[in-house]
């Protein structure tokens, strides 16, 4: 990349022309204190030297009406050799001069006194050359008229204060100079820096929009705002590629999960169109597939489910439901498949147990939780199975539990085992299709409160833990 594109690059980001801007600023700023400062030295100084020779014609007019001309003459000649920016001149009333340190006058302001300082152009008396003799200066001067006709002149020479005002100004220019050359160069070297962090979270970003996920946003450690930036975008990132992930895995598993019952249920239909010989066998293939398909709608009612939770678009009714009823109900529901299955299920609960709360989402919940424990908590046990739901209430919750005596899930599957669509049987030959505790998972997140997985010591032990008071409205909440 060349010099002039870079430099066309940084000319058009918005650091650079905030710099500008404050670059301008801040020379306005500048220039105007200087010019400040130096107006009102200069107005100083002037009024410093106004006071000084009116002082002075006081003084000199004092001596004139105490001593007369000729004490006036000895005070002027006196002052008027010795060294500095004095300058004195007395003449009669033809302006013929008298005494003093001038030479002459380029305007005659001799011949209407003011009584005011002014400005003029003077030849000092006994200069050192010639060139000297003959170049005029500047001095600010204020003619007095004495008694009898006489004028009393004195005044300042200015050429050392216009030098002393042109080092000012010179200084000042200099200083405007370096303050804009040092400015630039560092809010330039400032804006490449910032520009170069850019480009790195452009690149990767273009990374990440190419499908590398796994790509970070670079991260100076200087705990800046673009560190800061970095860091939440990232864990924006982390969280996008873990749903991406999940995302992947479940069309996975959907795709073998689906594929079967949907096989299946092309097979019964070829099967019935080729072998039904008779109404009933074409009935009978027809509540098959009906079995099959209202199957594959509650898995797919329990992704929608989910989906919506994970959203925060779940919206339920919530009532006053008794969850020690809820959990006898359903003790009561699965005796007999419990019995079939050799399983013995007990319920331990309080005589009520009352919160806020969707009474089918939290009995499909507890029905989810029980269904699971009969069919895979207590297999491969051959007496002794049993499977216990438990109520019990603590701090504002309401705690339902399910447990088992069975082999349970090690610690490490506990929390991928809640995730959509996994099971840790890898034949996938037991009846289920992996969203169980995913649902369940769901519909704690919708009534605002936790599903967690333990150790039964043996077993498994998995708890909906609910508040009694849900944070919703009383007719719906967002979940």
């Amino acid at each position: 990349m060349s010099y002039v594109t870079t430099l066309g690059r940084l000319l058009r980001t918005t650091a650079v022309k905030l710099t500008l801007v404050y670059l301008a600023v801040f020379t306005a700023l500048l220039a105007g204190v200087i010019v400040y400062i130096f107006t009102t030295a200069d107005d100083l100084l002037d009024r410093q030297l106004r006071e000084t020779i009116d002082a002075e014609i006081r003084g000199l007019s004092e001596q004139y009406r105490a001593r007369g001309l000729t004490g006036l003459v000895k005070a002027v000649e006196r002052r008027s050799v010795a060294p500095g920016a004095s300058l004195y001149l007395i003449t009669d009333f033809a302006g013929n001069r008298i005494a003093g340190n001038i030479d002459s006058l380029t305007q005659s302001y001799l011949a209407t006194p003011d009584g005011e300082a002014r400005p003029v152009l003077y030849i000092r008396l006994g200069a050192g050359t010639e060139a000297e003799e003959g170049d005029p200066r500047r001095a600010l001067v204020r003619v007095f008229v004495l008694p009898g006709g006489f004028r009393l002149l004195v005044g300042r020479d200015l050429e050392e204060r216009y030098d002393f005002r042109v080092i000012i100004i010179q200084a000042a220019q200099w200083a405007l100079i370096a303050a804009i050359v040092f400015g630039l160069l560092s809010f330039l070297v400032v804006s490449r820096r910032v520009l170069k962090r850019i480009d790195g979270i452009s690149a990767a970003t273009n990374r990440i929009v190419a499908g590398d996920l796994s790509r970070r946003l670079p991260i100076a450690g200087s705990g800046d705002e673009f560190d800061r930036l970095a860091e939440s975008l990232n864990a924006m990132l982390e969280r996008i590629e873990s749903l991406h992930e999940g995302l992947r895995r479940v069309s996975e598993n959907i795709a073998h999960d689906l594929k079967t019952p949907l096989t299946r249920l092309r097979i019964q239909a070829e099967s019935a169109l080729r072998r039904a010989q008779s109404e009933d066998e074409l009935r009978e293939a027809l509540h098959a597939t009906i079995e099959e398909s209202e199957s594959l709608i509650k898995t797919f009612d329990a992704l929608l489910m989910i989906a919506r939770a994970d959203a925060g678009s779940a919206q339920v009714s919530l009532q006053t439901v008794d969850l020690a009823a809820i959990a006898r109900d359903l003790g009561e529901l699965y005796e007999p498949v419990a019995e079939e299955a050799g399983v013995t299920l007990k319920v331990e609960a309080p005589e009520t147990a009352e919160i806020s709360a969707n009474r089918e989402l939290v009995g499909q919940a507890l029905a989810n939780l029980v269904d699971n424990a009969i069919k895979h908590g207590v297999r491969d046990r051959a007496d002794g199975a049993e499977v216990t739901i438990r109520v019990e209430e603590d701090d504002g919750h309401v705690a339902l539990t399910v447990s088992d005596n069975g082999p349970g899930i090690a610690p490490d599957d506990r929390e991928r085992v809640i995730g959509r669509f996994v099971r840790l049987e890898a034949s996938r030959t037991t009846p289920g299709s992996g969203l169980g505790l995913s649902l369940v998972d769901a519909i704690a997140n919708v009534h605002s409160g936790r599903f967690e997985l333990g150790d039964a010591k043996p077993g498994l032990k998995a708890t909906l833990v609910l508040p009694k008071q849900s944070a919703a409205s009383p007719t719906a909440r967002s979940g």
